[in-house]
């Protein structure tokens, strides 16, 4: 690269980064989730505005210059390795979030909101337009697959960065909630392997797709189940030099390992990156301090890029359409909210406190915005469908931090005080009082 083109690249990650930022700032100042405004940023930088009304601008900063052709190569390595530093982050968080006395609650708010939504939309699949949202050459059971998992989701990042700028991220409520989204982003990221693994082995014999989607199950199994307890015995074992010499180092090349291996296997990277972050938790006592710092870095820095660039792919003169998003968001969020609601009432809590985590639950955030993004990429769902999910991801987020907002700030608790000590005492003594 001669120095030209890298000054080209660097007046494109200033642009990008210093957007991101100052938008993301801007927004988690309005007390919204900071993901939207990086989206907004990509959408402003994007064709949707400044594409759209200065051309000419946008081409000196996307496409113009000593880079010329070769910036989408670089726009598509910063995507991806955002991608993977935000699900390697992710699933390093999925650690102390369950306690015994929550087993219960988490089990039936995830049964209904997670499992029930996903059963009906599989159930209903002769009654959805899914030509019209999945690509040319997709098989229809992988559009199902995202259709189902896209209905479902809960977001981890989004909603724990909610409850943070809440200050309520200590209280029950947001352990249910967050309990409740590191099971839907785990059957989330299995779903969709096994989507990607259909729409990789199109057009080849059944025998070589049966075996494509078994590969990525397996990976997934053994990455949830085996490989922690091997890497706790790598992490630990006394001739492991890197380790001590460079822990950030160390859980970088966990990292490019896990992805190194799904490459081999013909495993989506995505996976790969999440199951390298979940394997690292049983070592936060050794490791802690590195990986915050590798999640420090990367949210400062590539993440940031990651979203704005999802928003910068979003051309809404073009691939924006009003009924899609009408119809699968009102339905998406009806599904989920009276089917998470039916699971809160189910495990006993009072009809008020149902509606909250019912809400809770129903932002789709970072986890909804990185299914779109990789059945877009996976050639899964068309352009349409795509702006569709990333706008549901949005919307959704938005609105279930502005109703606990508004609850918390109507003095109203959003668990009833009885209930963070156990929610059964209340529902017997509701039934004594009737």
């Amino acid at each position: 690269m001669s120095t030209a083109e890298f000054g080209s690249l660097t007046l494109l990650l200033f642009v990008v980064i210093a957007s991101a930022h100052v938008l993301g700032y801007l927004f988690q100042r309005l007390r919204q989730p900071k993901v939207i405004g990086e989206i907004l940023a990509g959408v402003l930088l994007g064709p949707s505005l400044l594409g759209h009304f200065a051309p000419r601008l946008s081409n000196v900063i996307f496409s113009g210059g000593a880079l010329g052709q070769k910036y989408e190569l670089i726009l598509s390595f910063l995507y991806n390795l955002g991608l993977l530093l935000l699900m390697f982050c992710s699933g390093a968080e999925v650690q102390g979030l369950f306690k015994k006395r929550d087993r219960r609650e988490v089990t039936w708010l995830a049964s209904g909101g997670t499992a029930v939504p996903f059963v009906l939309v599989m159930g209903c699949y002769k009654w959805l337009p899914l030509a019209r949202l999945g690509s040319e050459h997709a098989p229809r059971l992988a559009v199902l697959f995202v259709v189902g998992t896209a209905t479902s989701v809960t977001s981890i990042p989004v909603i724990s960065r909610i409850l943070h700028d809440l200050k309520i991220l200590h209280t029950r409520f947001a352990s249910l909630i967050l309990g409740v989204a590191v099971i839907e982003d785990i059957v989330l990221w299995a779903v969709l392997a096994v989507a990607a693994a259909l729409v990789s082995a199109t057009g080849v014999q059944t025998g070589h797709v049966l075996r494509h989607v078994l590969a990525a199950l397996i990976y997934f199994g053994l990455g949830m189940t085996i490989a922690p307890l091997a890497l706790r015995w790598l992490t630990r074992t006394r001739w492991n030099v890197l380790v001590h010499a460079s822990p950030v180092g160390y859980v970088t090349v966990v990292l490019l390992a896990y992805a190194a291996l799904a490459a081999a296997l013909d495993v989506s990277l995505v996976f790969a990156a999440f199951l390298a972050g979940y394997g690292l938790i049983g070592e936060m006592d050794l490791l802690g301090e590195a990986v915050n710092a590798l999640k420090s870095f990367s949210f400062a820095v590539f993440i940031p890029v990651y979203f704005a660039i999802v928003g910068f792919r979003l051309d809404l003169s073009k691939t924006f359409s009003f009924s899609m998003l009408t119809v699968f968001m009102g339905g998406a969020c009806l599904l989920k909210l009276v089917t998470a609601g039916m699971g809160a009432r189910l495990a006993r809590f009072p009809w008020f406190d149902s509606l909250n985590l019912a809400i809770a639950t129903n932002a789709r955030g970072g986890p909804g915005i990185v299914l779109a993004s990789v059945a877009y990429d996976a050639g899964i769902i068309n352009a349409a469908f795509y702006t569709t999910l990333v706008l549901t991801a949005v919307l959704t987020s938005q609105a279930a931090g502005a109703w606990l907002e508004y609850v918390l700030h109507s003095g109203r608790p959003l668990l009833t005080p009885s209930v963070e000590a156990s929610p059964v005492k209340v529902a017997e003594a509701e039934h004594s009082v009737a």
